[in-house]
């Protein structure tokens, strides 16, 4: 197996493990080695990007705002915090909005 064919075959490896012949090049070639421990690396440490709790009803406030300026919502009064973004993704969804270009 050659290089260019254990990467193009790469996404699978991740996926289901690979083949025999995909470890026995992983054995062979440092540079594929060196990828895919990269790679693993890459995806431990996007893990730890993730958000550890829900942004502030501030950021939610922004969101609501601007929908309203956007005309994409109706203003509405203001509801408690937790359910303003329920409430603003129902409307975007029920508002019939669609991107332009799309039916």
């Amino acid at each position: 197996m050659t290089c260019a064919e254990f990467q193009e075959v790469l996404p699978y490896i991740f996926e289901s493990g690979g083949q025999a012949a995909e470890m026995e090049h992983l054995k062979t070639c440092q540079v594929c080695s060196d990828l895919v421990q990269d790679l693993r690396y890459i995806a431990d440490q996007a893990k730890l990007l993730l958000p550890l709790r829900d942004p502030s009803p501030q950021v939610w406030d922004g969101i609501q705002n601007s929908l309203e300026r956007e005309g994409l919502i109706r203003p509405q009064a203001k509801a408690h915090s937790a359910g303003k973004k329920k409430i603003a993704e129902v409307r975007v969804q029920g508002s019939g909005y669609r991107e332009q270009g799309k039916s």
